[in-house]
């Protein structure tokens, strides 16, 4: 009896032992995103409204940023695990040891809608692509701004030494030369490009001619990938059921453009939402054109490699 007793009691504390000692039940990564207020962002947006973040486990608290400059302080300096930024910023960030890894696209153009337009402005009485030709086109240097401007202007017949162009690195200023005339071209991201038609502006070319181009990506610190790899699945899974959404019915979210400034006020109502990409990366022929370009131009003497920077691992 006494035996008994004592093999009893040595069960339950056993069980009581083992019941302390079990680890509790993981709440939900918060994510934090360092955000711009651009149009790429929407469905991030639509997805917070719509509880698809909670929906996978996952908590995303955004980090506004007024500049790409910003953004990427905010980042190197830990402030912010993960961002909209696209191939260019990647190389610079790796350029020296992997940093951040692309998980996805975020945005691209397609052979109907924009992402990047050169502009002209209207009392330039410029048109064509030729008419370019030794033209100061205002740029932001060392960024996807020059890299799309490059690459569209040398696609449509223009040679390196044909290319001329200014830094004007804040993009509010380089919309208002452009209209005052005193930048004869210009090249702008959309939907800002569609203010600046509203404005007058005349487009030269966009890389609706050629799409491969034209595209935004999202982008965590690695750091962040290694140590919360479901974390990041769950954000790409909301992200993906988000996109659907927006492309189902791209009229529905007008007051979230508003809200958080994505789309110039002027144009509410008026523009057209492009649609986003489903779950996709950027190839590898993307990666290495950007590479080369990045290298040619002195950004960049590393060769940085796709494998170590771009993965389809959390895609849903």
């Amino acid at each position: 009896m006494q035996f008994t007793r004592i093999f009893l009691l040595l069960i339950l504390f056993s069980l009581v032992a083992g019941a302390c000692g079990s680890p509790a039940p993981a709440g939900p990564v918060t994510l934090r995103i360092a955000v711009l207020p651009i149009l790429d962002a929407l469905p991030m947006y639509v997805a917070q409204q719509e509880g698809l973040f909670t929906k996978h486990n996952v908590v995303v608290e955004f980090i506004p940023a007024g500049s790409a400059a910003e953004r990427d302080q905010i980042i190197l300096a830990g402030q912010a695990d993960g961002m909209i930024n696209e191939i260019i910023s990647t190389l610079l960030y790796n350029k020296d040891g992997i940093q951040v890894q692309i998980v996805r696209m975020a945005r691209t153009a397609t052979t109907t809608f924009p992402q990047y337009r050169v502009l002209a402005s209207a009392q330039s009485g410029i048109t064509t692509v030729a008419g370019l030709s030794g033209v100061p086109i205002g740029i932001s240097e060392g960024t996807i701004i020059q890299y799309i401007a490059n690459r569209l202007l040398q696609a449509e017949g223009l040679t390196n030494d044909q290319i001329t162009t200014i830094a004007v690195p804040n993009i509010s200023e380089r919309m208002q030369l452009l209209a005052s005339g005193e930048l004869q071209g210009a090249i702008m991201p959309d939907p800002l490009s569609s203010l600046a038609i509203q404005q007058g502006a005349v487009v030269v070319v966009d890389d609706t001619a050629h799409p491969e181009y034209g595209y935004s990506t999202y982008a965590f610190r690695q750091a962040v990938i290694e140590e919360n790899p479901e974390a990041i699945r769950g954000f790409l899974a909301a992200l993906e059921e988000a996109v659907t959404m927006v492309n189902a019915d791209p009229t529905a979210w007008d007051s979230l453009l508003t809200d958080q400034s994505l789309v110039p006020a002027s144009l509410i109502g008026s523009y057209e939402i492009p649609p986003f990409p489903t779950a996709s990366i950027p190839t590898q022929v993307q990666w290495d054109d950007a590479l080369a370009w990045a290298t040619e131009t002195g950004l960049i003497s590393t060769n940085v490699l796709y494998s170590d920077s771009v993965t389809d691992t959390y895609l849903p």
